[in-house]
């Protein structure tokens, strides 16, 4: 991993009114690296990640991202992140196809739709309308248009929700491909596995505070240090890999 930081972050905050969502948060994302934001619903994760994407404005601090500033630089910064859309953000009607181009148009990049489909290994559903996608397949879809203005950095928030496991895993694989075409890649989740597995390091947010920030393993070692015990005995594998094992690793329709 490059310790190049891409991403700056620097006693920021973000109050509403007497509600201080975001209090003096502090990190740096290393270039080429999985950083995971973690934390409970409420913790200020959500909106320091839109801060970052120039989607909210900061009440203070200073955030820079490839060495832009949000404050003076907020346009450049659009131009080199990928931001993944919710559901509701693509026109049901159009094909797969199609919205890929009219996203083009709009980042005015030069792509190849079924390019860009083969990536996520939906190449055969080219013609889809997006409604009639499976879960995982909209989910792999949205993370396409990520890619499309081939940005230095994509930010995923909660990409594997709701997903079977065989769509979760094989979404796992897909973002470590991103991470290892050169892309940065920011998650958020409440998948404790998930941030082991894909994450390089996890910041811990908690009342608009991280309260940790380091590789998993050093975490887990941490906390193993105080005496921790788990009640049960761990395994060299739990049922979701039997589940895979027993079920398979292709992609899936449903």
């Amino acid at each position: 991993m490059n310790a190049t930081p891409v991403i700056i972050v620097k006693d920021l905050k973000k109050t509403y009114e007497k509600f201080e969502a975001v209090k003096g948060v502090s990190f740096e994302v290393y270039d080429k690296e999985i950083f995971g934001l973690l934390g409970p619903n409420g913790a200020g994760k959500t909106t320091t990640l839109e801060i970052i994407e120039t989607l909210r404005e900061k009440t203070s601090g200073e955030v820079t991202v490839s060495g832009f500033s949000i404050d003076q630089h907020p346009n450049e910064i659009k131009k080199i992140i990928g931001v993944q859309l919710q559901a509701a953000g693509y026109y049901p009607s159009l094909t797969l196809t199609e919205l890929i181009e009219l996203f083009a148009g709009l980042y005015n990049a030069e792509v190849d739709p079924m390019e860009m489909l083969k990536q996520v290994g939906l190449e055969d559903k080219y013609k889809a309308k997006f409604k009639e996608l499976s879960g995982g397949q909209k989910q792999r879809f949205s993370i396409a248009t990520t890619l499309i203005n081939q940005p230095k950095i994509v930010f995923l928030d909660e990409p594997t929700t709701g997903l079977d496991p065989q769509a979760r895993r094989n979404l796992w694989d897909l973002i470590r491909k991103i991470r290892d075409n050169g892309t940065t890649v920011v998650i958020t989740t409440h998948y404790m596995d998930e941030a082991e597995q894909l994450c390089d390091r996890v910041a811990v947010m908690e009342a608009g505070k991280i309260i940790a920030l380091d590789a998993p393993d050093a975490l887990i070692d941490q906390l193993v240090a105080t005496g921790f015990e788990r009640k049960k005995e761990v395994k060299k594998a739990n049922l979701e890999d039997v589940f895979i094992h027993l079920t398979g690793h292709e992609w899936r329709e449903g």
